[in-house]
């Protein structure tokens, strides 16, 4: 069995984003070199997600005001996790969101839904961030 590994940095200039990493995926299964396995990929930062769904900006909009209302950013004093930070809305929206995907791979390519894209969700950017891909199989 092979297995693959690599991270994907980003710059996330604003508090929250999604970015869809689809074709780095992609790219990733390209030079790993398998044609049928198992692709994991997850967020390595606790106030972020991987997710899959649609890559329609109405929907990117909704999950803003859905998550928002979920866990609202403002008021920061009504969490106690933000004594000194700033953030603990950003730790809710990441479990709401999910940690991770599992994508299944065969002949060489990801098996995804039609209009199912793979996504990074930011909740608490401004910083450097990054996701892991690990692939493995035959």
């Amino acid at each position: 069995m092979k297995n693959y590994r690599k991270e994907l940095w980003f710059d996330v200039p604003t508090r929250r984003a999604l970015i869809n990493i689809t074709p780095q995926v992609e790219e990733c299964l390209k030079e790993s070199g398998i044609k049928e396995g198992l692709i994991l990929c997850n967020a390595m930062h606790i106030t972020a997600s991987v997710f899959i769904n649609d890559d329609e900006s109405g929907l990117h909009h909704d999950y803003d005001v859905w998550l928002e209302k979920l866990a609202p950013h403002e008021p920061v004093s009504q969490y106690r996790h933000n004594v000194g930070e700033d953030n603990a809305d950003a730790h809710m929206k990441r479990q709401i969101m999910g940690r991770e995907v599992v994508v299944a791979v065969t002949n060489g390519k990801m098996d995804l839904g039609p209009w199912e894209q793979i996504f990074y969700g930011e909740f608490d950017g401004r910083r450097r961030k990054r996701a892991l891909v690990k692939i493995i199989g035959e």
